[in-house]
């Protein structure tokens, strides 16, 4: 009996040495990140030095150029650059819209959803049928939808909690709606912006045509305009309002770009991988800062504070600038793709695409109930300190998802920051660096460091 006492003292104690020495390892991480951190001035010199970065365009190949010198500043192991031809969207000149009530021309904010082709040379006029979803779209069907400019108007459902949960159930109205509209003779969509905010910024995003249908103009309109347009068609009894757009969009040939990749690498498991990333492209209306300048700067910052703590971790860990998250998933694609034909075995792989928030914690794909509480009783308590200790089941990400396939066994998980502001600017010309809080993006970055020294520690 006493031999049993004494090995389960011995086992506490050694429990207890090792939660200290985390605690103390976390606190290190958080004081690098809040006194020396890179990250905002990196954003900065993104954001105003090169600014919007849409795959395929001249500023998307500076941003490649400059954030591989910026991990080679940093001293990282590797610095390396992964080819992946990606699409070239451009959308032209500054997109015109009215609502024409009679004789009376209405101004509105409108901006092309990436991937829609241009309006004829003169703009596209037509009568305009006001739907709430899709399905209501396949019901009218050819009869009421064909000749007409098709208005998607279902806002954001304001009970989500999780403003995320809000987009995703109104965002099929843009990534499929214009698909179906012109399936049944639609000439035109336009979409209420995927925004809780009530204001006149347009906020675009990809659209995705069948390659064997038929690829109408499409465009995003501000939720004012949206609201304004809603009531003059309510108040009309005759089919009196028509609407009125002219965009100069068009698809290029595709263009060879890059994944960003920086490594530390492993001094146990060198070829066991953690990967944390971020993607590099963004929409071109802004400079991408939240959507996802601060993702890709808080993936670089884990390896930098790493560095500075002398931190020489047991398996590699990679940072990732992943290329064409928004409108072709091409850079997550190819990074999977690689992994799977040099049979990397990779343990773990964070995405950080959500804006550079306050850190809330972080979310596990595809584990079970039991593992999140194991989770739980592990490290919420070291987290905890910081306010980053929610560790739920939810989804990952988009860049990390093919890993999922190519790589079984991996975990994918998704940093989930405060999510109540992320769609305000998401996509809009409101993401620009002047909106990023430094306390917050550092926070965020720390939160990831620390994490991910625990996965390194502990493994999963």
């Amino acid at each position: 009996m006493r031999k049993k006492m004494t090995l389960i003292f011995s086992v506490l104690l050694f429990a207890n040495q090792l939660y200290a020495q985390d605690s103390l390892m976390i606190r290190k991480i958080y004081d690098e990140a809040l006194v020396n951190g890179k990250s905002y001035e990196s954003l900065r010199v993104l954001c105003k030095n090169i600014g919007p970065r849409l795959s395929g365009s001249a500023n998307a190949e500076k941003a490649v150029s400059w954030s591989k010198k910026l991990m080679e500043s940093y001293g990282f192991d590797k610095v390396y650059l992964q080819e992946v031809m990606v699409p070239h969207w451009v959308r032209g000149a500054k997109e015109t819209a009215f609502i024409v009530d009679g004789k009376n021309r209405i101004a509105v904010p409108v901006a092309a959803l990436g991937m829609s082709v241009a309006t004829p040379e003169q703009g596209l006029t037509a009568n305009v049928i006001e739907v709430h979803s899709i399905q209501e779209v396949e019901k009218l069907g050819e009869q009421a939808i064909r000749g007409k400019i098709v208005f998607f108007n279902r806002p954001f459902d304001p009970r989500f909690i999780n403003t995320g949960q809000a987009y995703g159930g109104a965002g099929d109205q843009r990534f499929m709606g214009p698909a179906v509209a012109a399936k049944y003779g639609a000439v035109g969509v336009i979409v209420r912006s995927l925004t809780e905010s009530l204001d006149d910024y347009p906020h675009t995003g990809a659209t995705f045509f069948d390659q064997h249908g038929k690829n109408i103009p499409a465009a995003a309109i501000s939720t004012k305009a949206a609201n304004q347009l809603s009531t003059l068609l309510k108040m009309r009894k005759l089919p009196l309002i028509k609407f009125y757009f002219k965009q100069s969009c068009q698809m290029l040939p595709d263009v060879l770009s890059y994944n960003v990749v920086g490594e530390l690498t492993g001094t146990e498991h060198p070829n066991k991988f953690i990967t944390v990333g971020g993607h590099l492209d963004s929409w071109d209306l802004a400079e991408g800062a939240h959507d996802d300048g601060t993702g890709v700067m808080q993936s670089a910052e884990v390896l930098r504070i790493f560095k500075a703590l002398d931190y020489k971790p047991k398996n590699s860990v990679r940072a990732v600038f992943f290329m064409n998250e928004e409108n072709g998933h091409r850079g997550g694609d190819k990074y999977a793709e690689l992994a799977a034909q040099h049979q990397e075995e990779h343990i773990a792989a964070i995405e950080t695409d959500e804006g550079g928030f306050t850190p809330r914690g972080f979310s596990f794909e595809g584990v079970s109930k039991d593992f999140i509480r194991k989770v739980n009783d592990n490290w919420k308590g070291l987290l905890n300190p910081y306010e980053a200790d929610r560790l739920t089941i939810g989804e990952s990400g988009t860049d990390i998802g093919p890993l999922k396939d190519k790589r079984p066994g991996i975990i994918l998980i998704g940093f989930r920051p405060d999510s109540q502001r992320y769609f305000d600017i998401h996509h809009s010309s409101n993401d620009v660096f002047e909106n990023v809080n430094k306390r917050e993006l550092e926070l965020g970055a720390a939160s990831m460091a620390s994490l991910i020294y625990l996965i390194d520690q502990h493994g999963l």
